[in-house]
């Protein structure tokens, strides 16, 4: 039996531009990024949302962990992860000299 059902959807250039830099951003794809908007959606508008088993199973379990005192802070994480900032350095072309080796006589 199918756990999921396949919905297609319309949506204008500029939305799936949006899309696609929050999607890489948070590293989720399209359709955990869409299932997350709709339960917002949801919560905001007033219509309450039930947790699957599994996900009220993951939330418990966070709990747990935080009770325990087993979480980043914010600050913490993104220390750990290399900040937001960081980019990706270009790499390095050696030059010729830098390849070959001298030796001085003493």
């Amino acid at each position: 039996m199918r756990t999921r059902a396949t919905v297609t959807v319309s949506i204008p250039p500029e939305m799936i531009d949006a899309v696609e830099k929050v999607r890489k951003a948070e590293h989720h794809t399209r359709s955990e990024l869409v299932r997350e908007a709709l339960r917002t959606y949801f919560m905001l508008a007033g219509r309450a949302y039930t947790p699957t088993r599994a996900e009220q199973r993951a939330i418990e379990q966070g709990r747990a962990a935080i009770g325990r005192g087993n979480y980043f802070t914010l600050k913490e994480f993104r220390a750990y992860v290399g900040g937001e900032s960081k980019k990706a350095r270009a790499k390095k072309r050696l030059t010729r000299a830098s390849t070959t080796t001298t030796y001085r006589r003493r």
